[in-house]
């Protein structure tokens, strides 16, 4: 589940369409809780589909660290690519908000924290990066969990209109990271 204060918008023809605040979202926000509506497909369910089925699924899926396919079922999709993301996967099977995200921002994810299979070269943002590797895990890992350690820390701060999505284990455990009685596991857990 997407965060509510979100839509969908037609960027332009080569990117398509992205996803868009309407209010703030804060640093240590929920930006999307997996839920029952969202599909997992394992890699044999992927192969039995129509070439075409497969292919308009692969554009819109996301692998998790068992290497199955996750397609959500709202425009969370949509997500876009960018070297320096506004939101971020946790092993937790939530994303956080790693930054402010003001109204009228594009919520972006790091496509090497979404286990890609093949190398891609995205739009070019001006980053030192200019391409994404179905490796980055192991080059960016340690980068991207200050990124969310300080993003936790924020957790409890803020309004989480997707608390209700998360198991109490879920959310027992995203407390106890928010207030430093636990360790957080790190973003490699999802590779």
């Amino acid at each position: 589940m997407i965060h509510p204060h979100t839509e969908l918008r037609f960027i332009n023809d080569e990117i398509g369409h992205g996803i868009f605040a309407t209010q703030l979202i804060p640093k240590g926000t929920i930006v999307w809780a997996q839920d029952p509506l969202d599909r997992e497909i394992t890699p044999a369910e992927m192969e039995q589909f129509d070439p075409m089925l497969r292919k308009h699924a692969m554009t819109y899926c996301y692998r998790n660290r068992h290497g199955h396919f996750l397609l959500s079922w709202d425009h969370n999709r949509y997500i876009n690519h960018s070297f320096n993301p506004n939101c971020m996967m946790t092993p937790y099977r939530i994303e956080l908000a790693v930054k402010d995200i003001q109204p009228g921002d594009q919520l972006t994810d790091d496509y090497g924290t979404l286990n890609i299979i093949e190398s891609f070269e995205p739009v070019d943002e001006g980053h030192a990066r200019k391409m994404v590797h179905p490796d980055d895990f192991e080059r960016h890992h340690q980068e991207w969990d200050k990124q969310l350690a300080a993003a936790f820390k924020h957790l409890q701060l803020v309004d989480q209109p997707l608390r209700d999505f998360l198991s109490e284990e879920q959310w027992t455990t995203c407390q106890a990271i928010a207030e430093g009685k636990e360790d957080m596991a790190s973003i490699l857990g999802c590779y």
